[in-house]
Parts: C-alpha cells; structure tokens; sequence
C-alpha cells in the first residue's frame, strides 16, 4: 500500500536526524510507487529520503488538489506524478522547474517519440517520462475467427470491427462514461481520421477547434454506429474497469483497452474468476483503422514526473527524479504494476517480455501514439468536448461536431460555463 506522509514531514522537510525529506505526491497505485520511493531512498545513501503522499484517485481531483497547493506556493510539493495532459497547463503557470539542458540529457535518453512529447513546453523540459501508456485492440480469436477477420495479421477498421459484432452477436467494449477514457477514444477517432480537435492547441484561448471538419463528422458516424449497433447497454457510464469486465464476460468479442488489462485478465484466472480457456483466446492488435488505407493513431496516455516550483531541495529532487525514471526503475514499476515504459530498453527486458507478450506492440503503439491537444487550456477543451459527445447513442454526425467546436471556444472565451 502506498505510504501516508505525516503532517510533521510536510511542515519540517526532514526527519530528526536532519536528512532532507522529499514529498512525492502520486496517483494512486497497488504500491509500485511507494517501492520505487524506498527503493531510491536507499540508493540516495543518506543524503535524503523520499516520502509518498497518495492524491485522489481519478485524475481531475489530482489536477484540482495539485493546482490549488502550487498556487499558494506550497514548498512541500518536491516531486508530483503528472497525467501526460496536464504538463502544459502546469508549465505554462509556472508550477515546474525545468530542467537544464544537461539534466535533460540523462533523464531523455532512450525515451519514445511519444511520452517525450509530452515532456516539452516553449522549448524546454518540464517533466521527466516515467512512465507510458496506449491503447490495443483486444479481441477473442475464436470470435475473429468466426467473423472472418485476422486482425493480428490484417489491419483492421473500426467498420470490420461493428460488422464482426453484429454477426457474431457480440459487443465492442469502449470508455463511454462522460470523463476523459471518453476523450482518449473521441481523439484517437479523430486523429485516426487525418484531423484534430483543435487546430493550433499551443495558442492558449485563441485555439481553433477543428471538430466540424471530415475527420471529426467521420468519427462522430463511428461513436453513433458503435453505440447503436454493438455497445454494451453500459456504455454511457463504462470506464476502462466496466469495459473490461464486459470483454471477459460471455458477450464480450473486442475491446479497445489500455495494456494493463491482460495481466488483470490473468489474475483473473489465479483468483478463479475467468477460466483459462477464456484467457487463452485473448488475442492484441493495433487499434483499428478509421479508413482502410490509412494507419491508425494508437491513443497515450502516462505519467510525467515533475519537480514542483518552490521546493526547497531542487538538487535533490532532481537526484531522485533521474532515480525513479531510469530504465531499472521503470521496468520494476512495469513489472509491479503493469504500466508501461517511457524508455525503449524497457521492452528489451526478458522479465517483461514474458508478462507482456505483446511488449513490441505496445512500444510501437507508444512511440507512435497521438498525443491529446497539448495545451494550457486542455481541462476546457475536453470538458467541453466530452459534454457534447455525451451520451455517445446521442451523437449526430451533422450536428455534434459543430456544436462541440462551438462550445470549446464559448468555454476558452469565457463566454459559457461547464
């Protein structure tokens, strides 16, 4: 379980015997990070130690509690695990302390195209990758089989996809609820689509949302098909947990999920609550083709360690940042927790290549992933795009994506509230 930080640590920064005590606030996790806190601790042989402070569970609530703390310069906050879509707005408020050009030699050596992107604004590095994420298609072999389609060896679309549902009488299992799992999917459909949901995403509240173009009609067709023709009766409330359970469940036949889902599949079978045969015919592919001839853009997703603002032990933190994202340590958080590698070299690991059988697709995923508009303003921007596409059975492709870029730049102009 992840440590608690007492009040006293926070007030003080040390401990009685005066070691410096950094605070690392973390999402939650099944205790990788409280690990890699010991773990570093220990490697920092004296010179300072590393205590956890858990943030809420859903990450909005971690944003909210984080801004809120750095706002009023809070000096505790010496490191903070970042969802990837944050980084620009807490950069642009002067929350991070970037790193110099020779700490950012060290800590992106070998990291993916993608989760780097992440780690950038106006030209310099705010965050550290720690770690990456991306979505597969997850399908069962026998309901492929039976639909006719080879998606390990044949790219497949998100049509083939409904069609191999209907005929099979089961479902496509997708993030509906209104949060942002329901934002991953709306990008991935739309950058799968050659377009974007806003144009120019850097440009703070002057960004052109790009919704009401071919790209985001063609995804809204694809959100409105799938929820009317092959969607669990859940989908309107289904996060990444109802999705799964319902791929493991008797109608489940495909399912767009992030990685961690396989080795939650396989405690499944130790705990008794899948059968082995279920298991066994679970198979990965990239996610599907929003047009046939075109490569499809997997989702990322992850987290970026970042070095708050007012600390009071920036050298310090800087240490333990390089600590707690080198290769050793990413792999033993994969391992742990099932959440994958920033670095390349992860994947190369033999202990992680026998958990995750499709470790090469997951780092090609990863590396060519399509990030979600980058940019300052990015709350809004999914807030007010997830409101209009929700309930996805609701969606009409001649008017949603219209009425999304309408209400995105209402929001940026503070001219209406969420």
């Amino acid at each position: 379980m992840a440590l608690a930080l007492a009040a006293t640590a926070v007030a003080c920064g040390g401990d009685d015997s005066g070691t410096p005590t950094l605070t690392w606030y973390t999402n939650p996790d099944n205790g990788g990070q409280a690990d890699l806190a010991a773990k570093c601790t220990d490697e920092a042989d004296g010179a300072y130690r590393i205590e956890i402070s858990t943030l809420p569970a859903d990450a909005d609530s971690q944003r909210e509690q984080l801004v809120r703390r750095l706002a009023a310069n809070d000096s505790s906050i010496d490191l903070m695990s970042l969802d990837v879509v944050f980084v620009p707005e807490f950069a642009e408020a002067g929350f991070l302390r970037a790193f110099t050009d020779d700490e950012a030699e060290a800590l992106t050596r070998d990291v993916l195209d993608g989760p780097l992107e992440t780690t950038q604004w106006d030209g310099e590095l705010v965050a550290a990758p720690f770690w990456a994420n991306t979505q597969l298609l997850w399908y069962r072999r026998s309901i492929a089989e039976q639909a006719g389609i080879d998606p390990e060896n044949e790219p497949v679309t998100w049509d083939q996809i409904i069609d191999a549902a209907v005929e099979t009488g089961t479902t496509v299992e997708v993030t509906g609820n209104r949060y942002e799992g329901y934002m991953v999917w709306i990008n991935t459909l739309v950058a799968s689509a050659g377009g974007e949901v806003v144009e120019d995403p850097g440009a703070g509240r002057d960004a052109t949302p790009t919704l009401d173009t071919d790209a985001g009609r063609t995804a809204a067709e694809i959100i409105r098909r799938l929820a009317t023709e092959a969607a669990n009766p859940e989908l309107s409330t289904a996060i990444e947990e109802t999705a799964r359970a319902g791929f493991q469940s008797e109608d489940g036949g495909f399912m767009v999920n992030w990685p961690y889902v396989y080795g939650a599949a396989a405690a499944a079978v130790e705990e008794g609550a899948l059968d082995q045969a279920t298991f066994d015919d679970i198979a990965w592919a990239r996610v599907p083709r929003v047009d046939e001839g075109t490569e499809s853009a997997p989702p990322l997703g992850g987290i970026d360690l970042g070095v708050g603002a007012f600390t009071d032990h920036p050298d310090l933190a800087v240490d333990a940042v390089n600590c707690i994202t080198s290769v050793e340590s990413q792999t033993e958080y994969m391992l742990a927790e099932g959440n994958s590698g920033a670095r390349s070299a992860v994947f190369d690991d033999p202990e992680v290549r026998e958990a995750f059988p499709m470790a090469d697709l997951i780092r090609e995923s990863i590396d060519t992933a399509t990030p979600r508009p980058r940019s300052s303003y990015y709350p809004d921007i999914s807030a007010a795009t997830v409101r209009e596409f929700h309930p996805p059975g609701g969606v009409d492709p001649d008017s949603t994506p219209e009425d999304a870029d309408e209400l995105i730049v209402n929001v940026l102009q503070d001219e209406q509230l969420l």
